[in-house]
């Protein structure tokens, strides 16, 4: 249950669906941004994804998922394929630069549904290639 949990988050993300994206999550999901804060609960999970929504477009591919036995824990592996379309605060400028990223996720999982969500990349990475 819980890999067709990863599956089907991965699968909202893919196609721009916060809503089937939140629908995967606990009330309580604690999200853990590469380089940022922790939020806690669906509300800031939801206004993240519509800020997201707003500066970037991505898709992501060459998607590994991996879960665990007893299935609570889980971790992903893919490549970001992005367009970086208005600039977030503190990061260069956007001028709908394209980027490739390597990246990966670990979850934690309950009842079937994503507790926690911890996300990496490599930050410098990304800044050397939208500020080419």
């Amino acid at each position: 249950m819980s890999r067709a949990t990863l599956e089907s988050y991965y699968a909202a993300f893919n196609a721009g669906d916060a809503a089937g994206m939140l629908a995967c999550l606990t009330d309580d999901i604690e999200h853990r941004v590469n380089e940022g804060a922790i939020r806690r609960g669906k509300e800031l999970f939801a206004e993240f994804c519509s800020h997201m929504g707003v500066s970037y477009r991505e898709r992501l591919a060459d998607m590994v998922i991996f879960v665990n036995e007893d299935a609570t824990r889980g971790a992903a592996e893919f490549v970001v394929h992005g367009e970086y379309l208005k600039t977030d605060p503190g990061l260069p400028e956007a001028r709908c630069q394209r980027y490739v990223l390597p990246a990966g996720a670990f979850f934690d999982l309950r009842d079937g549904k994503i507790a926690r969500v911890t996300t990496f990349y490599n930050l410098n990475d990304w800044v050397a290639q939208v500020s080419a």
